[in-house]
């Protein structure tokens, strides 16, 4: 008995009908393809142009301000290096620059520590949305708001927190009156107001971890310690890193807070970097110095955001 191979057919070739109906279709997908791109172009474009508009030509006027000596009643002056050279040897950007290191450095780790306990709590024993909500509701007050309130409320004779204080037995604390306090009660501030809103970026990072790892720990018998530093903190890496660069960059730009309760006093204790570039443009009217020290604000930033992004590996994830 024998069996009839059979070959797999071979392919013909298109008739000339076919040929042609081909072509038309590809003219249709052309046509297609083209009117998504011009659809995409309309949704970029109201974006696309409030960058050109208030990002990119803004910055690229103010590094050629930094080069010139402007007063906005008077054409721009070209001096070259004259601004950095007296930026350099300005001591009272030297202190601004401390200072703003000073406040940030408080700022971030309260902030940071503060908002990972919450998002934790968060994860771990409640998934309420109303808790949730609670918790972002300073956010949802402008910097100027959360100032004035703290300002009433911390005021050395009238305040309700130095009431507190005093009724409790305590001398009254100056907290923004005076040099040691001010700068760390701005910083506790800020934090007041931002904490809940970096607790809900790391809350959304927990909520990406696997619940299974947490359950196989369980069964090896890890407690909620030592889960946290062998899971949540290595899961969570990549998501913090991102939050601490933007929260760094946001701190170096404080200005709000300062402005509406210190006003960089007292004796320049809270003249953060921003507000000094504030007073040299607006109060003394020397643009081309005060865009000087704005570029070299934006250099130190660009440097720490990439330092931060190597060092945290924030590309990088350790789930897989």
């Amino acid at each position: 008995m024998t069996i009839a191979s059979s070959s797999p057919p071979s392919r013909l070739p298109l008739s000339g009908a076919e040929r042609a109906g081909t072509k038309p279709r590809k003219r249709a997908r052309a046509r297609e393809n083209q009117g998504d791109g011009r659809l995409a172009a309309v949704f970029i474009a109201p974006a696309l142009l409030g960058f050109l508009v208030f990002l990119l030509w803004p910055t690229l006027r103010g590094i050629y301000l930094s080069f010139t000596r402007f007063n906005l009643l008077t054409p721009a002056e070209w001096v070259g290096l004259d601004n950095y050279v007296r930026m350099v040897q300005d001591p009272i950007f030297w202190d601004s620059l401390a200072v703003t290191v000073e406040y940030v450095a408080i700022n971030i780790g309260v902030q940071t520590v503060s908002a990972l306990a919450i998002a934790v709590l968060l994860q771990r024993l409640t998934q309420s949305a109303w808790l949730r909500g609670i918790v972002l509701t300073p956010y949802l007050m402008s910097n100027v708001v959360a100032g004035l309130v703290w300002l009433w409320i911390l005021d050395n004779q009238l305040g309700i927190g130095n009431e507190i204080i005093a009724g409790l037995g305590f001398d009254r604390i100056p907290f923004l009156a005076d040099e040691t306090w001010a700068i760390p009660t701005i910083a506790l501030i800020n934090v007041w107001r931002h904490v809940g809103y970096t607790a809900l970026l790391l809350f959304a990072g927990l909520q990406a971890i696997p619940g299974d790892m947490y359950e196989a720990a369980k069964v090896d018998g890890a407690s909620e310690w030592r889960m946290f530093w062998r899971i949540t903190m290595p899961l969570l890496r990549p998501v913090l890193a991102v939050v601490l660069i933007m929260t760094v960059i946001g701190s170096f730009q404080v200005f709000d807070t300062v402005a509406v309760t210190t006003a960089g006093g007292p004796a320049n204790a809270t003249n953060v970097l921003q507000y000094y570039i504030y007073g040299a443009a607006f109060g003394r009217f020397q643009f081309g110095y005060a865009s000087a020290m704005s570029v070299a604000l934006l250099v130190v930033l660009s440097a720490i955001t990439i330092l931060q992004y190597r060092l945290t590996r924030a590309g990088q994830s350790d789930l897989g």
